[in-house]
């Protein structure tokens, strides 16, 4: 309506092809789509420009709440709001898990990787596991589904391809992989680059948007390297689900509040904020903008775009496992039970949206 209609800014098909484009690649689709507008009207600067607007706001207020939440949760209001709102969280993760598995989980393929891939998380329970779980689901779907064709498109397309480029993204990756790894854990940069590394690697493998990010970082920051704790976690997930913005801003949450779990300043926290929302949205930005030129191209090999049935079918079931997760430190009372599926109900069936409902919890935990 505001891009295509009234700015004319791109054509109708330019914006479909556009968020066609930001489903087979992974990161945050809504904001690859906003800055591959921005790319297609005024270029690079004004890309980059459009994230920023996009981004700051939001990811400003969640590293402002993770500054205040030490001094917060000293308040026993506080708390007693938290024990309201983190299962209005949760049942928030559940129903976006079912919405997500009732477009994605068409075909038996989908349902067997899907279960394949929750299983599989809770058993391993590790971080490392989400890479060679997509690579799988991407590669049976992609069997399955594509006849044995396009050798002469694919040479096509890779002949396009700016080996440079490639280069670069893998670089970024592998560069601070290998700082992180050789930096003495000592050091008061030693876990702001390995911090870097890990949102980075995390940003390669999301596909589906915002409400895949919950399993990867809750395995990562909470469950496998305890960076912070599952009430931290639930609480900040909940207070963005209640902003306007990306979703992807609630990891400026996670990274302020890993720096201030190590014992960091303000300032560090606040590089931590700004370390995560780099980290997780680059390997997307620097994917649309490296993509576009050959795209025309890139959409025709049908092997690519088969390969995404299976990728977010895999997808589901982490978030599935995510569900299973954040449940159990909650555990099992009246009040829990109640609230997750009271939130789950209202959101499967009725207009409410989510900032709604958590404030919803925030006024039943201010009057209890």
């Amino acid at each position: 309506k505001n891009f295509v209609i009234k700015r004319k800014y791109i054509s109708e098909a330019e914006l479909l092809e556009l968020n066609a484009l930001t489903q087979i690649l992974p990161g945050p689709s809504s904001t690859q789509t906003l800055v591959g507008i921005a790319y297609k009207v005024g270029g690079i600067r004004i890309a980059i420009t459009t994230f920023l607007i996009w981004m700051i706001p939001s990811a400003a207020i969640m590293c402002l709440v993770a500054i205040s939440y030490t001094a917060l949760g000293e308040k026993e209001k506080f708390e007693n709001i938290l024990n309201y709102i983190q299962p209005v969280a949760v049942g928030i993760v559940g129903y976006a898990a079912f919405k997500f598995g009732r477009a994605i989980l068409v075909s038996d393929t989908a349902y067997w990787l899907a279960g394949s891939s929750l299983v599989a998380t809770l058993i391993l329970r590790n971080a490392y596991a989400f890479p060679i779980l997509i690579l799988i689901g991407g590669i049976i779907s992609s069997a399955i589904d594509t006849p044995l064709e396009e050798t002469e498109m694919r040479g096509r397309l890779f002949s396009k391809i700016n080996p440079k480029k490639i280069a670069y993204f893998i670089g970024v990756l592998l560069f601070f992989a290998g700082l992180g790894a050789v930096i003495n854990r000592t050091s008061p940069f030693s876990l702001p680059i390995r911090l870097f590394e890990n949102f980075y690697r995390n940003g390669i493998m999301i596909f589906g948007g915002g409400q895949v990010l919950v399993p990867f970082l809750y395995t990562e920051f909470v469950d496998m390297k305890e960076y912070l704790t599952s009430d931290q976690f639930l609480s900040g997930y909940a207070i963005q689900q209640a902003l306007p913005g990306p979703t992807f801003s609630f990891t400026s949450f996670v990274g302020a509040i890993t720096l201030k779990n190590a014992g960091y300043s303000v300032y560090g926290q606040v590089l931590g904020g700004l370390i995560a929302v780099l980290g997780i949205n680059l390997p997307g930005l620097i994917l649309v903008l490296f993509i576009v030129p050959f795209w025309n191209d890139l959409k025709k090999i049908t092997r690519i775009k088969n390969s995404l049935s299976g990728i977010n079918a895999v997808s589901v079931g982490f978030m599935g496992a995510a569900f299973i997760l954040l449940v159990q430190p909650l555990g099992v009372s009246l009040t829990t039970v109640a609230l997750i599926s009271i939130t789950f109900l209202l959101l499967a069936f009725t207009n409410i949206k989510t900032p709604f409902l958590i404030l919803a919890g925030i006024i039943l935990g201010l009057f209890s």
